[in-house]
């Protein structure tokens, strides 16, 4: 894009683009480093830019003592099962929402998508007796429920926006041809919304790897724990605080969706664009 830029367009564009990475980058880059200090450099009053005597005591520690692998496996476990429980509901909600015409459809939807109109803490204090009656606290089924309660809305309509714009002819020539509407679905719709069900599974997976409420009030057993409500309970504390130990565990915790992002991206950006540009 630069090289169709006049130069004081270059110029202008470089100092507005310098400063804002610096403001998204540098905390990264600063979390990478107190990685890997020692914690007498941590502790200071100037603190260096350049650790003077680098380590990776923090990451030996992280993986001795345990706890992150079993938190890693607890929230692979419930946000991978959020995410495919999600894009699968929202799947057979969006279609049928976007291809059938039935009595209360469009009503139906908006009460759907109005619930992320409500703040989370006011879904959560809804949802938290619902699940004590069910015996669902402490466990990992009750966590996956709420998080597909609550992606399940716009998941339901990001896949709506997508199957619109599928073209109904291609729908009605299978239907001609003796077609069911489950072989449509799966054999003929779907591959052709492969980038939006992988930007609802990446969407829903991220929301919950990240979450800290809910995973923080719906489990209080240790060992069923996941990486956030782990990272603030054993690494921060009113006393002290193991900032080194912290830093390198938000790291090796953002890895996951780090890398599934990466490799994810081009369908991600596809999903998300879809329905903007009708076809």
């Amino acid at each position: 894009m630069l090289k169709f830029l006049t130069w004081p367009s270059r110029l202008a564009f470089l100092a507005a683009f310098v400063p804002i990475a610096a403001f998204l980058f540098l905390p990264l880059f600063w979390m990478a480093l107190t990685s890997i200090k020692p914690e007498a450099e941590i502790f200071v009053r100037l603190p260096s830019a350049w650790p003077k005597a680098a380590t990776l005591q923090n990451y030996v520690n992280l993986f001795s003592r345990g706890d992150m692998v079993v938190q890693l496996k607890n929230s692979l476990i419930t946000a991978g099962g959020g995410a495919i429980l999600t894009v699968i509901l929202a799947t057979y909600a969006a279609y049928s929402f976007a291809k059938f015409r039935f009595r209360g459809r469009k009503p139906l939807m908006f009460l759907m998508l109005s619930a992320q109109m409500f703040p989370f803490a006011m879904m959560l204090i809804s949802l938290y007796p619902m699940l004590q009656w069910a015996g669902l606290l402490n466990t990992h089924l009750g966590l996956i429920l709420a998080y597909i309660i609550l992606a399940l809305p716009s998941g339901t309509y990001m896949l709506y926006s997508y199957f619109i714009n599928i073209p109904t002819e291609i729908i009605e020539a299978a239907r001609a041809d003796g077609a069911g509407e489950l072989y449509i679905l799966h054999r003929i719709v779907l591959p052709l919304a492969m980038p939006a069900l992988v930007t609802v599974g990446l969407y829903s997976f991220m929301w919950a790897w990240n979450d800290l409420l809910f995973s923080l009030t719906l489990i209080t057993q240790p060992d069923l724990r996941t990486v956030g409500p782990g990272l603030l309970l054993n690494y921060i504390g009113e006393s002290r605080s193991d900032w080194g130990g912290a830093m390198a565990a938000s790291i090796v915790s953002s890895l996951p969706v780090v890398i599934g992002f990466a490799f994810l991206q081009r369908f991600f950006i596809q999903g998300l664009t879809a329905g903007a540009v009708k076809s």
